[in-house]
């Protein structure tokens, strides 16, 4: 064993005979990448792992583990990595459209998910993430997020093979496939977690595991406590008396990346879900992957390094992956991880929690700002923008953008976890608390689209929540993404009361399984489901036909109104989206369009709109205006 150099000569010889003996052959286009990523790569893991003995033969290992990823990779999908290489900003296109389901609540098997792909393409998916469907823990896994192998399927769901077929159909059907990347932790039944916890050599430290309460006691002196309902602070006791370290349920082991092996090891397990054909991988709880004593052990800066390692390994052995940050932390953290050497992609948690702030408030102000201020992404990457998703909704807007608005931050959060789960008078929401933290008064919401706008309350205007908060989040540019079931107004499931796996979730509330009437129903406009349908639908197919919407960067507009938000989207046009978010209407006065001429051009129904008088917003109303800017005389 030895150490990684500075110099980079012994270490690449290292790396390129270990590579030549895994491939088994010369391969001029794998060599091309090696040549430009050994570099890159070398320079990340020196600063990862070179105080350790064995960082040459790590870094060497791993790129023979691409080496050979490459070698067996389908044919097909090293043409789609050429394709990709050509085209690096496929997904940024006006045309793209995000679909998200449990495979079992939704069709059943990987094999029902098949029969959908006709909906799909219907519907305008051009990207479809599945949710955990590996093998777990049987009863409570964390919805699949405790992750028992990542090379088996839950076998009530199919098989790997399954997976791998699907993965095809979809990409014939022009659709990407995204599966969740678990790498911050497995369960405590996956093959290393059992090996770690009883000493099998190589073993020993994929975990952080301690003897006492010392080292847990001091670093539970800076972290967060997150499930506090399953246990107390980041750490859970083995039967033999020693403490693992598990940040989320106890049952879910957060894995050692101080230890190179690890990295080798999930290196190996993302390059195999690569060549089975998924497109995007979701990275989960990116914040938490890097621990050091005397800090939050979140957001650490070789939480970054590690993102950018395994980029690199992907660009050599599956280069049309990307990756999707999943980073539900202050708005400065998330927008750090996003980048085209790190994650391209990333859920925007700021835009989905305001959304929703706005609509219980009436006032688009702090929505507003934040689209103003805290939109801008660096070019090659994309924000996928949602309206909910399988998760809980938490507040996790800037304090001090709340703080200019003369909104305090802790009180108003409290208001609006009361405000969703009907403890607020005159609410129309019917969500669900999750995780109520009696010592902090932290807490988060949970509830379907539809249950949380007003339409299982009978509220008038929940229907056009409904679609207005889609309209936000398929204007406002990325990846918007749907969670199925929503386009058909599905309310909250409370069965999973019944379920011992599921009761103490109420996440699982919004995780109805799918509604057959309901589907059946989606052309009756006599039906909630039958009118969302339409008029969600008519958006998305109004985004495909309009250019100006690819991409991500925005251009404020403002009107004298709170409860309107505004901005621009502009290509080879202006495209002006207008939402009120108020329960009255609004009138926004031709002085304030004074800079567009008086005719525009409605890009949903492509009917003229005169604007000699203004707009005229309903109560909950979203205008798509193609303009013609003044000009200077």
């Amino acid at each position: 064993m030895a150490r990684l150099t500075p110099g980079t000569q012994n270490d690449r010889d290292a790396a390129v005979a270990a590579a030549s003996a895994a491939s088994g052959r010369p391969d001029p286009e794998f060599e091309a990448r090696l040549d430009d990523v050994f570099p890159v790569l070398h320079g990340l893991f020196l600063q990862l792992y070179g105080e350790r003995e064995d960082g040459q033969e790590a870094l060497a290992d791993v790129i023979a583990a691409a080496a050979a990823s490459w070698r067996d990779r389908p044919a097909d999908l090293k043409s789609l990595d050429r394709r990709r290489l050509a085209d690096p900003g496929w997904f940024l296109s006006e045309k793209m459209l995000g679909g998200v389901c449990y495979v079992d609540r939704y069709a059943g098997s990987l094999r029902g998910i098949r029969d959908r792909i006709p909906y799909f393409q219907e519907l305008g998916l051009t990207y479809l993430h599945l949710m955990p469907l590996f093998d777990s823990p049987e009863g409570n896994n964390d919805g699949g997020y405790a992750v028992s192998s990542y090379r088996a399927v839950d076998d009530r769901l199919g098989t790997m093979a399954d997976l791998a077929a699907l993965s095809a159909e979809l990409r014939e059907a022009g659709i990407s496939l995204v599966v969740d990347f678990i790498f911050n932790h497995t369960s405590n039944e996956h093959e290393w977690a059992q090996k770690a916890i009883a000493g099998v050599p190589g073993y020993e430290d994929f975990y952080l595991i301690f003897p006492d309460r010392t080292m847990p006691d001091l670093y539970e002196q800076t972290v967060r406590e997150i499930f506090p309902d399953d246990h107390p602070g980041a750490f859970v006791q083995l039967p033999d008396g020693r403490w693992i370290w598990a940040t989320f349920y106890h049952f879910q082991w957060d894995l050692n990346y101080a230890n190179p092996a690890v990295f080798r090891a999930m290196a190996g397990e993302m390059l195999f879900l690569a060549n089975q054909g998924v497109e995007v991988l979701r990275m989960d709880a990116v914040a938490f992957i890097w621990k050091r004593l005397g800090t939050t052990c979140e957001s650490l800066p070789e939480a970054h390094l590690l993102l950018q390692a395994f980029n690199q390994v992907l660009t050599l052995g599956a280069p049309s992956v990307l990756f999707k940050s999943e980073a539900i932390v202050h708005p400065d953290e998330v927008i750090t991880y996003i980048s085209p050497d790190e994650c391209q992609l990333s859920y925007n948690p700021l835009q989905m929690a305001l959304g929703w702030e706005a609509l219980a408030t009436r006032d688009g102000r702090l929505l507003q700002k934040a689209l103003d201020e805290r939109h801008a992404l660096p070019a090659g990457t994309a924000w996928v923008n949602y309206v909910r998703s399988h998760d809980d909704i938490g507040w996790t807007f800037a304090d001090e953008d709340a703080a200019t608005l003369g909104i305090d931050g802790y009180s108003h959060r409290r208001f609006l976890n009361d405000f969703y789960v009907g403890r607020f008078e005159g609410t129309f929401s019917r969500g669900v608390p999750f995780q109520e933290n009696p010592k902090t008064g932290d807490a988060r919401v949970a509830g379907t689209t539809a249950s949380l706008a007003g339409v299982e309350a009978g509220d008038p205007g929940g229907e056009d929540r409904v679609i207005l908060a889609h309209a936000l989040a398929l204007s406002t540019g990325g990846i918007p993404l749907l969670y199925l079931g929503d386009e058909l107004g599905q309310l909250n499931d409370h069965s999973y009361l019944d379920d011992p796996a599921h009761a103490g979730d109420s996440r699982w509330v919004h995780r109805p399984a799918a509604d057959a009437a309901a589907f059946a129903a989606r052309h009756d406009n006599a039906t909630v489901a039958g009118r969302i349908h339409a008029r969600l639908t008519a958006l998305i197919a109004a985004r495909r036909r309009t250019p100006e919407f690819a991409g991500n960067p925005l251009t404020p507009f403002h009107t004298p109104h709170p409860s309107v938000v505004g901005f621009q989207r502009v290509g080879a046009g202006v495209v002006l989206v207008l939402a009120n978010v108020g329960d009255d209407a609004v009138t926004v006065g031709r002085e304030t369009l004074s800079g567009f001429e008086a005719t525009a051009i409605d890009v949903v129904t492509d009917a003229a709109v005169d604007l000699t008088d203004g707009l005229e917003l309903a109560p909950h109303g979203v205008r798509w205006l193609r303009v013609q800017r003044q000009r200077m005389q």
